[in-house]
């Protein structure tokens, strides 16, 4: 099935110059590729102008924890700032996920993966985060599909998305590689990302638009890497959880395709496709 909402024509925000297409402009959106990809916010916003559907990854943890929600059966409910959470669940009638740290009997539930598979399963979460969560809640106002992708469900997730018809140069789907912040608030690409994004990419290598050269670069990095698990564990953000005594969140992230699960954000919220 091709979906309704085919992409609109390849221009940056919808802004013409004598009624043609800007070419400078338009050549960030990765023009007639089936399958494009970008980092962070500001990727995201340029390729939800003009893609048919958005995938976020964030691997460590924000998506890997939808996936597990997801899965458990929990609607989850994107949100960007911890500190509002907690009202915010309050006026939707959820319950809103903690810091790691301030996990307690009371509170079980955070952006800590592994703590939300053992953690009573509650019907809505609201989870948040500066990252994948902020990218997400963002591209939810685009109106686009949305799905959380992952190294536990990437082959699920391209499953999907080229069943409904996604992929061509009329639908292309936006993968969306979320990164983590430096200290000054800058984006910093990470390496469990990278190789998140790579794996839906590799499953939607065979989508009939094609890879964007962005996309296929990254999909090359994935093919260099011959121990992905390792090279998350090892990383900077694996090692960051890990010495902070979160190892088994970077364990349940690593567990390639052990999940068929496709979160899919809808009005505001992830449930199953």
């Amino acid at each position: 099935m091709v979906p309704a909402s085919a992409a609109p024509d390849e221009r940056r925000g919808g802004h013409t110059v004598s009624g043609e297409a800007d070419p400078v402009d338009a050549v960030y959106a990765q023009p007639g590729a089936g399958v494009r990809f970008d980092w962070g916010l500001a990727g995201a916003s340029e390729l939800g102008r003009v893609c048919a559907a958005l995938v976020v990854v964030d691997v460590l943890s924000f998506t890997t924890a939808v996936d597990v929600a997801v899965g458990r059966g929990m609607r989850v409910h994107p949100f960007p700032w911890s500190a509002q959470a907690d009202a915010y669940a309050s006026r939707i009638g959820a319950v809103a996920a903690v810091p790691r740290a301030d996990v307690s009997p009371e509170r079980p539930w955070s952006l800590s993966p592994a703590a939300l598979r053992h953690a009573p399963a509650t019907p809505d979460l609201v989870l948040p985060s500066p990252n994948g969560s902020a990218i997400s809640a963002a591209a939810s106002a685009t109106g686009l599909p949305v799905v959380a992708g992952c190294l536990r469900n990437a082959r699920a997730v391209s499953r999907w998305l080229l069943a409904q018809g996604y992929g061509t140069a009329q639908s292309p789907i936006g993968v969306i590689a979320a990164g983590e912040r430096w200290p000054d608030d800058t984006l910093r690409p990470s390496v469990e990302d990278l190789l998140g994004a790579a794996s839906v990419l590799d499953g939607l290598s065979g989508a009939r638009g094609g890879l964007s050269v962005e996309a296929a670069v990254t999909l090359a990095a994935l093919n260099s890497v011959p121990d992905v698990p390792a090279a998350v564990r090892g990383c900077a953000s694996g090692r960051f959880l890990a010495v902070r005594g979160f190892g088994e969140d970077v364990e349940t992230a690593v567990a390639r395709d052990a999940s068929t699960v496709v979160p899919l954000l809808r009005g505001g919220v992830f449930a199953r496709a």
